[in-house]
């Protein structure tokens, strides 16, 4: 997120840099995957990212800014998450949250440990190793949500000594996340604190790729001090698609304290490129850099600055973002204007005390649905004033062809969203019927649809009707 370079040294290392083309057989995945300098989502549409950073980690009691960022017209959130290394750990209960929040509100998820930020020259900052190991020990909450979510290894994992570890540890934790049966899409940030002044991504990044067994690995580049004029954006950029690799902008903002960086090039040179872009960050920035807010006290009615730049600007949010098909079935412009790129995450951590993530009850075991029927088992996270439900169908001994879940909400309360099912309501007795991918379901089969509501949230087991 911030950068400590001097920038004579960058402006020399511009100019070098050797380019190797990349091969990338295809291969079957059940999300995200890669095609040459493409990201495809499940439904095998090209998906550009457009998306806003939110410091989840720190304020995790600030669970609306998910539709807030959404209602930008937003089709990503990079969420902060801790391991443990170096904040409060974030658990599987609260990351199983934070993808429910994603899916309500038809974002994509690109998840990322923060801990590692600045490593070999930041005396906290956790290993690329040790990122590892958290994604490995909440992985029952990202089993099964390829379609929704990005894994973004770790923020920044080297600072500016001795960088170059960065390249055989960031190998080592593709392999290691593949060989523990993670099938996301992986991305991977650039040393220098991100900016890769050194180009030490940038010049191993073929070899980073093929050492992925499944060729789905993302770059992603921040983009502070270092990238102020329009000529340094164009090459980095430039020199990853030549090599036929993806590459997103995962942060960047129109100001820092490294540097004046060239927000307007970032936006319209990705946009000319078909390149992702992640603004650095909604809200809750300290150290220094609280211009790097969009919006102030996470407060979507005032926008700083940067938020209207970000949003409503050439090239921004609202004027380029198309939400991925995985929830819309076509990749549909926005009816919303342009808007401007985003922030950078606080260099110390905001003073405010994360909040307790909310819980989640225990689900109810289904009952043994006769042949033709089908069972449910409702899930809930809950916080005030709101909540998100994720329903699980069974069919019962024989095939089904299409199912409907009847749910009586309590009184007050609404659906304000709903993914993978038609809701025919809103309030009162609801009405969930399958959508035209999930209706077919073999014996014993399941499938899972969610929404999300305001007021309190349902209980009990939902009737299923097969058919």
């Amino acid at each position: 997120m911030r950068s400590l370079v001097l920038k004579v040294l960058a402006a020399v290392a511009v100019l070098a840099g050797v380019t190797v083309l990349a091969v990338q057989p295809a291969h079957a995945a059940a999300g995200f995957t890669v095609s040459g300098t493409r990201i495809l989502d499940a439904n095998g549409n090209a998906f550009v990212m457009r998306g806003i950073n939110h410091a989840h980690t720190w304020y995790t009691g600030q669970t609306s800014s998910f539709a807030n960022i959404k209602a930008t017209g937003a089709n990503t959130v990079r969420v902060v998450l801790s391991s443990g290394n170096r904040w409060t750990r974030n658990d599987a209960a609260d990351v199983t949250n934070v993808i429910n929040l994603c899916k309500a509100n038809r974002l994509v998820c690109v998840l990322e440990v923060h801990d590692t930020t600045g490593y070999g020259e930041e005396g906290a900052a956790a290993t690329l190793a040790q990122a590892v190991d958290y994604w490995i020990s909440i992985k029952s909450a990202l089993a099964g949500q390829e379609r929704y979510v990005i894994l973004n290894i770790g923020n920044e994992p080297y600072g500016n000594t001795n960088a170059a570890g960065w390249t055989a540890d960031t190998r080592n934790a593709i392999t290691r996340l593949r060989a523990n049966g993670f099938e996301h899409a992986i991305m991977v940030d650039a040393p220098n604190w991100g900016q890769d002044w050194q180009f030490i991504m940038r010049d191993n990044a073929a070899s980073i790729f093929a050492a992925d067994p499944q060729r789905n690995t993302i770059f992603s580049i921040h983009m502070y001090g270092v990238f102020d004029t329009a000529a340094e954006i164009n090459d980095y950029l430039g020199r990853f698609q030549t090599a036929n690799l993806p590459i997103v902008v995962g942060e960047f903002g129109n100001d820092h304290s490294d540097g004046n960086p060239d927000e307007d090039t970032i936006m319209a040179t990705a946009q000319a490129r078909g390149i992702g872009y992640l603004g650095w960050s909604w809200s809750g920035n300290g150290g220094g850099v609280e211009y790097l807010d969009m919006v102030t006290n996470f407060n979507p009615a005032q926008l700083s600055p940067w938020g209207q730049r970000f949003i409503n600007g050439a090239n921004g949010i609202k004027a380029t973002s198309r939400e991925a098909s995985i929830y819309s079935g076509t990749s549909t412009p926005p009816s919303t204007p342009p808007s401007t790129p985003p922030s950078t995450p606080p260099s110390t951590p905001p003073s405010t005390p994360p909040s307790t993530p909310p819980s989640t009850p225990p689900s109810t075991p289904p009952s043994n649905p006769p042949a033709g029927a089908c069972s449910t088992v409702l899930s809930v996270n809950a916080w005030t004033g709101g909540f998100v439900a994720t329903v699980k169908v069974t069919a019962g001994g024989s095939a089904l062809t299409g199912w409907s879940v009847a749910i009586t909400l309590p009184s007050g309360t609404a659906v304000t969203n709903s993914w993978n099912a038609q809701a025919s309501g809103t309030s009162g007795a609801v009405r969930f019927s399958n959508a035209s991918h999930n209706g077919r379901l073999n014996a014993g089969g399941t499938t899972e649809f969610g929404f999300q509501g305001t007021g309190t949230a349902p209980s009990g087991s939902p009737a299923c009707t097969a058919g």
